[in-house]
């Protein structure tokens, strides 16, 4: 999984507005846990998604990247942000809502590492707790591998982004994509600063997750990003479950 140490300081001003994410989490959770107090982010990166929930949820985020935690420090001091493997932490303490967007869950290279993140879920949950989640779909994946290399300015940077096909998920299951990040960063007139950043991506089959998740959780709602039906050809998926009780 990818630390981001490059990308951090670049991040937000490339992935841009968050608020349509933070909306439908809203959303969630006034339909299906009105009185939650206490949110979770896995894979929090700059904070950009708990800064807009701050203000009515006391929130924590877990994130690999020191570098994105800093940035997250400065943009909600508000937050508990831990230091940690979303894999493999334990808290000590559990929540009303956990959720893990922007399709970081696609980072984690193995079918049996979403296996033990889901676990975490589970552990850090309240009774009843809620678990949202977005995944890339295999289908936009192998889509976005047969289409042109992505250019764009910012400010006075420039970043190229390409995806390819990698290889198999390292447990079998899936197929891992490679997303190069290329950042030129301008210093002069005519000079850059190149920053570079390879990020994997694994697609996993919606049945496969639905399968992961089946013995401990329940599906509330799944949805397409664009409203369309849910399948693997989608483009991103939101999932919505409860934590089953014992």
């Amino acid at each position: 999984m990818t630390h981001y140490a490059r990308f951090a300081g670049f991040y937000d001003q490339i992935m841009g507005d968050r608020s349509a994410d933070i909306e439908r989490i809203r959303d969630y959770i006034k339909r299906y846990r009105p009185a939650a107090s206490s949110l979770l982010e896995l894979g929090c990166g700059t904070g950009a998604v708990l800064a807009g929930l701050v203000a009515d949820l006391s929130v924590t985020g877990v994130d690999r990247s020191e570098e994105m935690l800093a940035v997250a420090a400065r943009s909600v001091p508000a937050a508990r942000l831990v230091h940690a493997d979303v894999t493999s932490f334990s808290l000590g303490t559990r929540f009303d809502v956990v959720i893990c967007v922007f399709d970081t869950l696609n980072h984690l290279p193995s079918l049996e590492a979403w296996r033990a993140m889901f676990e975490r879920v589970h552990e850090h949950l309240a009774d009843d707790g809620l678990f949202f989640f977005d995944v890339n779909t295999t289908g936009r994946l192998r889509r976005l591998w047969q289409g042109p290399a992505f250019a764009a300015d910012f400010g006075q940077n420039t970043m190229i982004m390409d995806v390819l096909p990698g290889v198999r998920g390292e447990s079998g299951v899936g197929e891992l994509s490679m997303w190069t990040v290329r950042i030129f960063e301008r210093i002069a007139d005519d000079m850059f600063r190149l920053h570079q950043e390879r990020i994997p991506e694994l697609g996993v089959p919606l049945a496969t997750i639905r399968d992961a998740l089946a013995a401990s959780f329940d599906l509330l709602e799944e949805a397409e990003l664009d409203g369309g039906p849910v399948s693997d050809e989608s483009g991103r998926v939101f999932f919505a479950y409860r934590r089953r009780q014992p």
